[in-house]
């Protein structure tokens, strides 16, 4: 709708409508503490390794969450080393699928968006990012079907850690 409200707010929106909506009774404290954990969220085991197989390639991330959000959950993992930006749709005031947002990253790292993987677990970002130009990998950890969105991304994983090698492949 273009009326961009900031992901925390978002968030802390969606997550009282959830709480409401399945009657649920929490207090203040209780929706404050659960908002707190998308400041300081556990990274996936396979994290880490990935990061190191990447090492020496620009890394990235661009996501919905914002500045503070996000500079928080890489502190939090101890992550702040492999990355070269951590790139928020706050700039643009808009939320993925835009290509306002994904034209954000190209601009960032100063690479063409087809010299660019884009990886999600979100299938629905990975469409997205696909339409604008990336080259896209799905982290598909669930094994879920791969849903008709009208872009299909170029490599599908189960874990991070099978990135690298599924880059050796020939394409």
């Amino acid at each position: 709708m273009e009326r961009y409200e900031d992901f925390r707010y978002v968030t802390e929106a969606a997550l009282r409508a959830a709480v409401r909506e399945l009657s649920i009774e929490a207090t203040g404290q209780q929706l404050d503490l659960l908002m707190q954990a998308y400041f300081s969220p556990a990274a996936f085991e396979d994290v880490r390794p990935a990061l190191e197989a990447l090492n020496g390639s620009p890394l990235a991330i661009l996501s919905n969450g914002t500045p503070e959000m996000l500079e928080s959950a890489v502190r939090h993992n101890g992550l702040e080393s492999y990355f070269s930006a951590t790139i928020s749709v706050d700039q643009v005031k808009t939320y993925k699928p835009s290509p306002r947002v994904y034209a954000l990253g190209p601009r960032t790292l100063n690479l063409p968006a087809e010299e660019i993987l884009f990886v999600s677990s979100n299938l629905w970002d990975a469409a997205g990012a696909k339409a604008f130009g990336f080259r896209v990998c799905w982290c598909n950890r669930s094994g879920a079907d791969l849903e008709d969105l009208g872009f299909a991304p170029d490599i599908v994983v189960r874990g991070l850690d099978e990135i690298e090698e599924t880059l050796k492949l020939p394409r």
